[in-house]
């Protein structure tokens, strides 16, 4: 009896321990209220018990074009189904009121004032997809390597093997070949994937999602959309399987980690009682969607400067709009 008696009161002082540490890394840490997070949804902007994100993914300043959204990502959560819904919006669409592609929203709005790229990008995406887009997420090539790097690699099950012979090597974008290259083939350098499961560091990982010039079918925009998306489930169990209660130094030097490295709007408050819903309702269920290629049109390079950019069919985003709801 009494080896269970002091049983209890090591249990309860491990669990205390481990609350009041838990409690200091969201308080000083995360500069949450415990309070706000329990009883309140800590401010944080629901519209038909919805809140809809933007994740952008950009070159960087290391990179040619840096602040042209290179993977664009609208995602849905659903407050009362606990249901996230991933779509990847097509770089390429044109955008009348920009006159230009959506992925150059984020270069105008930053032209305007500092951190304009990500509200003008979240007004531009949500007019595409016919919803208002309350929060978003900007992060780079360098740091999405970073991310990727503090796992060591990550686990990533290729569905389709494929060889581009096209991809762009960093720092010679702008390469002359020499003045003997009409192809300017020094610019490029050839990455393959086989098909199965292949462990990625940062660099590959980025190889795999970047890539657009691959021979066949995986050599289009709607065929990286769906590789950027199994990356990211796969770096989203890779934080859930890091995080851990025990180790609260362990917590606190991965988000140090990740906070120093991206842009967004949505405060820790507002992200904690996202998180408190998700955790409550349990068996949160995430589908990855794509919007079909064929509610697009390709119009001729000549009537948008010999560009390549997809416009809606019948001229308006309806058929879009139908397809996300």
């Amino acid at each position: 009896m009494k080896l269970l008696k002091l049983s209890l009161i090591f249990v309860f002082i491990v669990t205390l321990v481990i609350s009041f540490r838990l409690w200091s890394f969201a308080n000083k840490t995360l500069d949450i209220s415990v309070f706000k997070g329990v009883f309140t949804n800590g401010d944080l902007r629901i519209v038909n018990n919805s809140v809809n994100f933007l994740i952008l993914g950009m070159p960087g300043s290391t990179y040619e074009g840096p602040q042209l959204s290179d993977s664009i990502v609208y995602i849905n959560y659903n407050f009362d189904t606990n249901k996230a819904v991933l779509f990847g919006i097509p770089r390429d669409i044109w955008s009348n009121s920009l006159k230009d592609k959506v992925n150059t929203a984020y270069t105008y709005g930053e032209a305007i004032k500092e951190g304009g790229g990500l509200i003008l990008s979240k007004a531009e995406v949500g007019a595409i997809v016919g919803v208002p887009i309350q929060y978003g997420i900007v992060l780079s090539f360098d740091d999405f390597k970073q991310i990727v790097d503090y796992f060591g690699v990550i686990e990533i099950d290729v569905e389709r093997a494929f060889t581009d012979k096209k991809y762009p090597i960093k720092g010679k974008e702008a390469d002359n070949c020499g003045g003997n290259d009409e192809e300017y083939l020094c610019r490029y350098e050839t990455v393959s994937f086989d098909s199965g499961i292949v462990e990625m560091d940062g660099d590959t990982a980025l190889k795999f999602i970047r890539s657009r010039n691959a021979i066949g079918a995986e050599g289009n925009d709607f065929a990286r959309i769906k590789r950027q998306q199994i990356i990211a489930e796969s770096i989203k169990n890779k934080v859930i399987s890091n995080f851990s209660i025990f180790s609260i130094d362990k917590n606190k030097d991965f988000y140090n980690h990740i906070d120093n490295l991206i842009e967004r709007d949505i405060s820790n408050q507002q992200a904690a009682a996202l998180l408190k819903n998700i955790l409550l309702k349990r068996n949160l269920e995430v589908v990855k969607k794509t919007i079909p290629n064929d509610l697009f049109f390709t119009p001729e390079f000549s009537s948008y400067d010999g560009r390549y950019v997809l416009t809606p069919k019948n001229d308006n985003y309806e058929n879009i709009h139908e397809f996300i709801q």
